[in-house]
C-alpha cells in the first residue's frame, strides 16, 4: 500500500484524530510594567501590542522547573521552583533585566475545572505557561513517540523486529504533532514576536518552530537538542523524516552537543533536502529558502554555585566521613548513571570483572559504588537492563565478594543531592560508560565536588595537605568526551580495554592525576551553564539581525511550510508588467539560458518541446526582437535542438563558440585559441572518475566537465574539493580557469563567461546604432549570474544616451544578482507565450469572430 502523506498536520490538533480540549481561555500577555492590555487574544495580531520595556526571553520546554503537590490541609496545589532544573540555572547567562518565561508542562496531572486558577498562578508567582495536554495525549506523545520511537532512534538503535523496539506509529506521531501545536499556541499567547526571543529546548519539540514561524515569519526563534543526533543512515529510516528536518530549519540558530551530531544534521539536509552548508566567519550556515539558519556547536555546562553550596552543607560534610570510614583502604570507583539500556552499566559491571580477575591484588581493595538514577521511561528494555545489572553484581558480589567486602555496590533508591556530592567529592575515579549519550554532565559534577570548597576542606580534612586529584574514565559516545581532553576514553563495548582503563586510573601517579584535573577543572568552571546559555543567545541574536531587512513571505503546506527570504527589491516578475513594457518597446535584447530555464533541469529529454520550439520562433520573428540562447552545452547538441528556430542567435560554451542565427558562421572566442590544457586536464578528471562511484566526464570543444550528481552526495562534494585542488595546482600558468557549479567541477579557458556574451550583443546593437529599450535575461545557475552582471555593466556605460526598461530574471526563489523571479521552467515559457502572443497579435477581426463563435457554443 502506497505510504499516505504525513505532511497537513497544521490543524491536526482540532480535527477529530485526537479530542483535545480547549484552554478555558487565552492568557493575557505578559507585561513587564503596569498598563492596560487592550489585546487580551493571545492569537491577535502581529504587532507586539505590549508595552515592554525589557528584554524577554521565551524557554520552551517539555517540563516546567516547577515541583507540584496538593496542601493536605486545603487540597490545593502548591507549586515550587526545582532548583536544580536546567532551564532554572539558564537564566544566569541573561542580564539582570532580562525577564525569562517558561512553557511547559507540569510533572502532574491538573483537573479541567483547576487549569484556569492554576494557569493565572503560575504565571504570575513563576512566569510559567503551563501546556495542559491530555491524559491519553501526553501518554502517547511522551511515553509514545518520544520515548518509543524518537529517544530509541536517535540513540542508534532500530526497530529490526518487534522484539528490538518499537515500529512506527502514525498514531504517535500524529500525538507528538498535536502536543507540539498546543505548545506553540501557549507561546502565541504571550510572545511579543517583534522583541522577544524564543529558545525551544530538546527533541520533545522538534515540529513546534514550524507553527511559530507560520504565525510569526520573522519571529527570533533558537533551537538546542540536548540527545543525540544519529548518522543519516540511521535518521533516514524514520517515515517523517523530512518533516522533522524541516521544522528544525524553521529556526533561525541550532544548537548541538558536539560536531559529531551537527555533522550528522548537516548530512541529513544534504541528502535528504539537497541543501548545502558552508562556514561563514567562523560560523556554519545553511541557506534555505533565503534564509541562513545557523549551527551552534558548544556543550552544555554545569551551575558552579549551585553544586558548591551542596558541598557547603553539613550534612555533605557529614556524609564525607562516613564514606571515608566505610571506604577506608580501598580504592573507590564511582559510577551514576539512569536506568536506561544505552547508559551501559552492566558493560561496565563486566569491566569491573575482568579488573579483578586480571589483577587479583585489586580484590578487597577495590569497590565501585553505582549510584542508579530513577528510569525517565518504563518498558521491557528497561525492566531487561535492570535485571542484567542485578544479575551481573550479584555474580561479581559472589564471585569476588567476602563477608565484609562487596566489590559492587548497587544503589537503587532516590539519592540525596548532598549524597551523590559526597560520593564525588571521594571517589578516587568515576566512570562514564554510556554507548551512547547526548551530553552527560556526570563528570563535570565529579570534578567540581573533587575541587570541593574551603569550608568543605575544613570540615572534611580533604585537599589540605595535597592538590585536589580527579579521574575519569569515559565513553567515547557521549556528548562531553571531546571537551575532556585529560579523560581516558574508552569504547565502552571493549571490556578489556574499559578494565585496562580502570586500572591506569587508580593507579596512576598523583602528580598527574593533579594535572589532569587541574586541565579539567579550567574547563568545566569557564564553560558552565551561564556561559552556555550566554553564548547561544548572543548567536541567536547575530542570527536575527537580517530578519527586518528582507522581505519575507510563507510557501508550503502542513510541516512542509517555510518561510522565504530575500531582498526588498527582489519580486516576483508579473507577466501583465512585462507584456505592457514590450509592447511600448521597439529594440530588444532577449538573453535566455537552456537547462533549467526553457527546460526542466530533471527531465531526461534534453532537447526542447514543441511549445517552447514555437515560442522562440514567433519571438525570432519579430524584426524588433534580438534572441539569444546561451548554453554551456555544445554547438552540435543546440544547433541539432533548435534548427527550426532559423533568427535565433546561440551561444554554446558559455559563449567560447556563437552565432547569429542559422545562415551565419560560427565565431570562436579569440581570447581563447590555446587549448593544450585539456591534455593536462583530462587525465586528472579520468583519476576521479575512476574513484568516484556515479560521475562521469563531459568533453566539449572548450571545456571539460566533471559531474557528480549521480555520486554520493558527501563523498561527491569531498572529491569535488579535492579536485578543484588538484587542478587549479596543475593549472597555475595555464590560461585557464576552474569552476565549481551544481554538481559539477568545470575547466573553461579564462576570460570565457556567458556575462562577455550579453556584453557583446548589447555593444554591437549600440554600435548599429540600435541602442536596445528593453533587455531581458533570465536563467537559473551561477553561470547566469555572470550574465546579469555583464548586462548591468553594460547598461551603465556612458555611451548609452538612455537606461532600457532591464528585466533580469532568476529562475527559482534564491538570492540572485536579479531583481526579478519565475519558480520554474512552467513560469518560463508561460512569460514566453505572453511575450510570442504581443509580437504577433491576431487581426482584431479575426479575434472578434473567435469571440462570436465561443460565445455561441
Amino acid at each position: 500500500m502506497a505510504s499516505r502523506s504525513c505532511a497537513n498536520f497544521l490543524d491536526l490538533a482540532s480535527g477529530s484524530l485526537l479530542d483535545i480540549p480547549h484552554t478555558p481561555r487565552p492568557l493575557p500577555r505578559v507585561m513587564t510594567v503596569p498598563g492596560i492590555i487592550s489585546d487580551l487574544d493571545g492569537y491577535g495580531s502581529n504587532d507586539g501590542d505590549s508595552d515592554v520595556c525589557h528584554e524577554r526571553k521565551i524557554i520552551v520546554a517539555n517540563m516546567l522547573p516547577l515541583h507540584a503537590q496538593r496542601d493536605k490541609v486545603t487540597a490545593k496545589w502548591c507549586f515550587s521552583l526545582d532548583e536544580d532544573a536546567l532551564l532554572l540555572h539558564l537564566k544566569d547567562g541573561f542580564s539582570p533585566e532580562t525577564e525569562v518565561i517558561y512553557v511547559g508542562s507540569l510533572k502532574v496531572e491538573i483537573d479541567a475545572s483547576e487549569q484556569e486558577e492554576v494557569a493565572q498562578k503560575l504565571l504570575e508567582d513563576f512566569n510559567c505557561v503551563p501546556t495542559f495536554l491530555p491524559h491519553d495525549l501526553h501518554k502517547k506523545f511522551y511515553h509514545g513517540f518520544c520515548k518509543q520511537q524518537l529517544w530509541p532512534l536517535f540513540h542508534y538503535m532500530l526497530p529490526m523486529c518487534p522484539d528490538h523496539g518499537d515500529r512506527f506509529d502514525r498514531v504517535l506521531w500524529q500525538a507528538y504533532v498535536s502536543a507540539n501545536k498546543i505548545f506553540a499556541d501557549k507561546v502565541r499567547e504571550v510572545i511579543n514576536p517583534d522583541d522577544d526571543y524564543v529558545w525551544v529546548q530538546d527533541y520533545h519539540l522538534m515540529v513546534l518552530p514550524t507553527f511559530l514561524r507560520k504565525r510569526f515569519h520573522r519571529v527570533k526563534l533558537g533551537f538546542f537538542l540536548h540527545s543525540p543526533f544519529p548518522s543519516s543512515e540511521i535518521y533516514r529510516t524514520l517515515p517523517v523524516r523530512d518533516e522533522i528536518l524541516r521544522g528544525l530549519l524553521n529556526c533561525d540558530l541550532i544548537g548541538f552537543q558536539t560536531f559529531d551530531y551537527a555533522r550528522h544534521f548537516l548530512s541529513c539536509c544534504s541528502r535528504m533536502l539537497g541543501l548545502d552548508y558552508e562556514s561563514k566567519r567562523g560560523h556554519i550556515g545553511l541557506d534555505y529558502s533565503g534564509r541562513t539558519v545557523y549551527i551552534k556547536i558548544l556543550p552544555v555546562g554545569v551551575h558552579m554555585g549551585r553544586l558548591e553550596s551542596v558541598l557547603n552543607l553539613h550534612s555533605t560534610s557529614a556524609k564525607i566521613k562516613e564514606i571515608q570510614k566505610q571506604f577506608e583502604g580501598k580504592k573507590l570507583i564511582l559510577g551514576v548513571d539512569d536506568m536506561d539500556i544505552f547508559k551501559g552499566i552492566s558493560l561496565k559491571f563486566l569491566a569491573v570483572e575482568q579488573l579483578l580477575q586480571q589483577h587479583p591484588e585489586l580484590q578487597g581493595k577495590l569497590v565501585l559504588v553505582q549510584i542508579v538514577n530513577p528510569a525517565r521511561s518504563t518498558g521491557k528494555d528497561v525492566q531487561e537492563a535492570k535485571r542484567e545489572t542485578y544479575l551481573t553484581a550479584e555474580r561479581i558480589n559472589e564471585t569476588y565478594g567476602s563477608p565484609n567486602y562487596e566489590p559492587v555496590i548497587l544503589i537503587d533508591r532516590p539519592v540525596a543531592r548532598y549524597e551523590k556530592s559526597a560520593y564525588y567529592a571521594v571517589a578516587e575515579c568515576c566512570i562514564v560508560n554510556a554507548v551512547r549519550d547526548g551530553m552527560n554532565l556526570v563528570p563535570y559534577k565529579y570534578i567540581v565536588c573533587r575541587q570541593g570548597t574551603p569550608h568543605m576542606d575544613k570540615e572534611t580534612g580533604m585537599n589540605l595537605v595535597s592538590p585536589p586529584t580527579s579521574m575519569l574514565v569515559v565513553s567515547e559516545f557521549i556528548g562531553c568526551s571531546p571537551s575532556l581532553s585529560g579523560a581516558i576514553r574508552v569504547n565502552p563495548w571493549d571490556t578489556d580495554a574499559v578494565a585496562e582503563a580502570l586500572n591506569l586510573a587508580i593507579t596512576m601517579p598523583n602528580s598527574e592525576k593533579q594535572l589532569r584535573h587541574e586541565k579539567h577543572y579550567r574547563y568545566v568552571s569557564s564553560h558552565d551553564v551561564a556561559y552556555w546559555a550566554r553564548s547561544f543567545m548572543h548567536d541567536l541574536d547575530r542570527a536575527c539581525k537580517d530578519h527586518y531587512s528582507k522581505r519575507c513571505w510563507g510557501i508550503g503546506l502542513g510541516l512542509g511550510f517555510r518561510v522565504v527570504s530575500l531582498s526588498p527589491s527582489f519580486r516576483k516578475l508579473s507577466i501583465d508588467h512585462i507584456v505592457s513594457t514590450y509592447k511600448r518597446t521597439t529594440r530588444r535584447a532577449i538573453f535566455l539560458d537552456y537547462d533549467g530555464t526553457v527546460v526542466p533541469q530533471s527531465s531526461i529529454i534534453k532537447s526542447p518541446s514543441p511549445e517552447v520550439i514555437s515560442v522562440l520562433s514567433t519571438l525570432c520573428s519579430d524584426p524588433k526582437n534580438t534572441v539569444f540562447i546561451v548554453s554551456g552545452r555544445g554547438r552540435s547538441s543546440l544547433s541539432e535542438w533548435l534548427a527550426p528556430c532559423e533568427r535565433l542567435g546561440i551561444a554554446a560554451e558559455h559563449g567560447y563558440f556563437m552565432r547569429w542565427n542559422e545562415s551565419t558562421k560560427w565565431e570562436s572566442c579569440n581570447l581563447a585559441a590555446d587549448l593544450d590544457w585539456k591534455k593536462v586536464v583530462e587525465p586528472v578528471m579520468r583519476l576521479y572518475t575512476e574513484t568516484t562511484d556515479g560521475s562521469n566526464i563531459e568533453i566539449k570543444e572548450s571545456a571539460l566537465v566533471w559531474h557528480h550528481q549521480d555520486a554520493d552526495p558527501d563523498f561527491g562534494s569531498c572529491q569535488a574539493k579535492e579536485l578543484m585542488d588538484h587542478l587549479e595546482n596543475v593549472l597555475a600558468n595555464e590560461p585557464a580557469v576552474v569552476k565549481r557549479g551544481q554538481h559539477i567541477v568545470e575547466v573553461k579557458p579564462q576570460g570565457v563567461s556567458k556575462g562577455l556574451v550579453a556584453e557583446k550583443v548589447l555593444s554591437t546593437m549600440v554600435n548599429d546604432g540600435k541602442p536596445p529599450d528593453f533587455v531581458m535575461c533570465i536563467g537559473d545557475d551561477r553561470s547566469d549570474e555572470d550574465m546579469f552582471e555583464g548586462i548591468f555593466r553594460t547598461i551603465s556605460s556612458p555611451s548609452l544616451s538612455m537606461s532600457p526598461e532591464i528585466f533580469a530574471c532568476t529562475v527559482g526563489q534564491k538570492p540572485s544578482k536579479a531583481k526579478y523571479y519565475l519558480d520554474d521552467t512552467t513560469d518560463v515559457v508561460r512569460l514566453l507565450q505572453g511575450l510570442a502572443t504581443a509580437s504577433n497579435p491576431k487581426p482584431r477581426y479575426i479575434a472578434q469572430i473567435q469571440v462570436s463563435f465561443e460565445s455561441s457554443i
